[in-house]
């Protein structure tokens, strides 16, 4: 299962309706956490590396948006406090 992680134009930020999205936050910690449906979100702030199940790191940080797929079992470390807008489904 891969996490897609790109930066967004401005434009595709806008058709997503991002800004209308909830808000999220976290101070830098580590925890395990699993996807019950899909997730797409945008990083306003902050610096994280989400740790697969085979091991293999990503790192996603301020302004990139992610996508992690329904079904997706991994460990989010925190380097940086984390504040995201998100959607599910």
């Amino acid at each position: 299962m891969d996490i897609e992680v790109k930066k967004p134009s401005r434009e595709e930020l806008k058709n997503l309706g991002v800004e209308a999205w909830p808000i999220w936050e976290k101070e830098a910690s580590s925890f395990d956490w699993h996807y019950d449906s899909k997730e797409v979100c945008y990083f306003l702030e902050g610096e994280v590396e989400v740790e697969k199940p085979c091991g293999h790191r990503v790192k996603i940080e301020k302004g990139d948006l992610a996508t992690f797929p329904q079904g997706l079992s991994c460990k989010w470390h925190i380097k940086r406090k984390v504040k995201k807008h998100y959607s599910f489904g």
